[in-house]
């Protein structure tokens, strides 16, 4: 297979990132993420702890960490062949050594993204590490088979080669982990080409799992990482011949541009979660599930809780339990000074700053210039269902909390606010007519009742785990078979034995 892409083509990708990485940051790290954990203190324990490598170093190839974005793709293409002779058992191993290391460097790990990325919560991102064991591997992969009168048919799942994968500052090493897991298990090598602001966190677990693959299968480079990403970096990916597919997790930005590749792309876009409450649950319970959710990693999560509409008949009740449970409640002259400084009206349409995402409810309260209680999991305000807060997704921990006269304004009110995207949605209710029209007015990627957010990844609920949530592209909570051809092997002729 190849694709033949114009220059033009190139340039539209790269201007087509080039304003979905300027809304996120800067494109170069920031000259403050550290390169060492802190004191220069080393990951702890596991095969794969390690530090980074340096620029250019002699080690750092030999690690699957490459400046040229061409040579990371050779290289994942030799690793890829190499990978395919070892069958089942050879792709086990490496689950078990990404798992393993990742498990075993959770803390230092975790430590490490967040001192570089500087957002979130040390705690969730530590745990986020600890659960990988949740994301599936081979058993995912067991063949469909027919036979009959007319032969026998067979449809496997085989890999595609080199995957090129776009990563998050969000999520960096849970995002990278889980990919390697589900990729592997699907028998295909990867390029990645992280967010740059979480560059050295990708480095850090790329470097990793590659020593402790060369140390056990004698294979080099199966994951590959471009150490310093760029705009570049990203076009030579989405151009190189060798690069099967595209998984990118990102804005409309990124996913547009890699649209336009000629690729087949698995695509996680953005999205703006909606939660409806109604009269029927117990008020407290479900104040506890939302701030859970909305407060976890400080609102980083995708599926998280973005805004929440309420019935009338249980408004004033689920206020009152919001502010039992940890929140912290603003109205006035704070959530006009917490608007401003967490948006920017630009043409018409409020965009998203970036300064406040992922920061603590203390730093949004400053902003906010109000004091808040030790313990406060997250701010939240009572606005209409066009403010700010509402219409943009902000993650951040700061919810938004719309009055709606009954169940049919509180769906119409969620649609508008999801705009579309399918990605998630929430609902805390017992009657199951609710819960069955929202399902199909949302027609969202995840759709979770009665829990907090985290239950739609398998962390509390029932299900599988992953960081990778295709949306825009349809595939859903990746697995396995989301990086596989499906394969049809058919041997024809009467063979029963019956």
């Amino acid at each position: 297979m190849s694709f033949n892409l114009s220059e033009e083509s190139v340039r539209e990708i790269v201007r087509g990132v080039l304003s979905q990485i300027r809304a996120d940051g800067s494109v170069e790290p920031p000259a403050d993420c550290p390169c060492r954990l802190k004191n220069n203190a080393q990951p702890k324990g596991g095969f794969g702890a390690t530090a980074v490598y340096p620029s250019n170093s002699a080690s750092a190839s030999n690690a699957g960490i490459f400046s040229d974005a061409d040579e990371a793709v050779a290289a994942a293409r030799e690793a890829f062949l190499k990978f395919s002779t070892l069958g089942l058992k050879g792709r086990d191993e490496v689950i078990k050594i990404v798992k393993d290391t990742t498990i075993a460097n959770a803390e230092a790990w975790g430590r490490f993204e967040y001192e570089e990325t500087k957002i979130g919560r040390l705690d969730h991102k530590v745990e986020k590490l600890q659960i990988i064991a949740g994301v599936p591997g081979t058993e995912w992969l067991k063949p469909d088979a027919y036979s009959g009168d007319d032969g026998i048919m067979l449809e496997e799942f085989t890999p595609y080669g080199v995957i090129g994968a776009i990563t998050p500052v969000t999520h960096s090493i849970p995002t990278i982990a889980g990919n390697c897991v589900s990729m592997a298990a699907a028998g295909n090598a990867v390029v990645f080409n992280p967010h740059p602001n979480g560059a050295k966190s990708a480095v850090l677990a790329i470097s990793a799992f590659n020593k402790a693959i060369e140390k056990k299968l004698g294979i080099k480079n199966l994951f590959c990482c471009i150490e310093k990403p760029t705009l570049d970096t990203f076009a030579a990916l989405a151009k190189n011949p060798l690069v099967a597919i595209m998984c990118i997790t990102g804005g409309p930005g990124v996913v547009a541009a890699a649209m336009k590749s000629g690729k087949k792309c698995i695509c996680a876009g953005p999205g703006n979660p909606p939660v409806i409450v109604d009269g029927t649950v117990d008020p407290n319970k479900a104040a506890k599930d939302i701030i859970a959710g909305s407060a976890y990693d400080n609102n980083l999560l995708c599926v998280s809780e973005k805004e929440v509409f309420v019935t009338a008949d249980i408004y004033d009740r689920f206020i009152a339990a919001m502010k039992a449970n940890g929140g912290f409640e603003i109205s006035g002259e704070p959530l006009r000074r917490l608007t401003d400084a967490a948006f920017e009206l630009k043409d018409g349409h409020y965009r998203l700053k970036r300064a406040l995402v992922g920061k603590d409810p203390s730093v949004l309260a400053e902003a906010a210039g109000v004091s808040i209680p030790q313990g406060t999991q997250l701010l939240f305000a009572q606005t209409d269902a066009n403010h700010p807060f509402v219409v943009e997704e902000q993650m951040m921990p700061m919810l938004p909390i719309v009055k709606a006269a009954d169940f049919d304004e509180a769906l119409a009110f969620a649609q508008k606010a999801e705009h579309g995207y399918r990605h998630s949605a929430l609902i805390h209710s017992l009657n199951v007519d609710h819960m069955t029209r929202m399902a199909r007015v949302m027609d969202t990627t995840v759709f979770i009742k009665n829990g907090p957010c985290m239950c739609g990844l398998g962390l509390g609920g029932e299900g599988y785990l992953s960081y990778s949530i295709a949306t825009t592209t349809g595939e859903g909570i990746s697995n396995p078979k989301t990086f596989t051809r499906r394969r049809r092997c058919v041997m024809v002729g009467n063979l029963s034995l019956l």
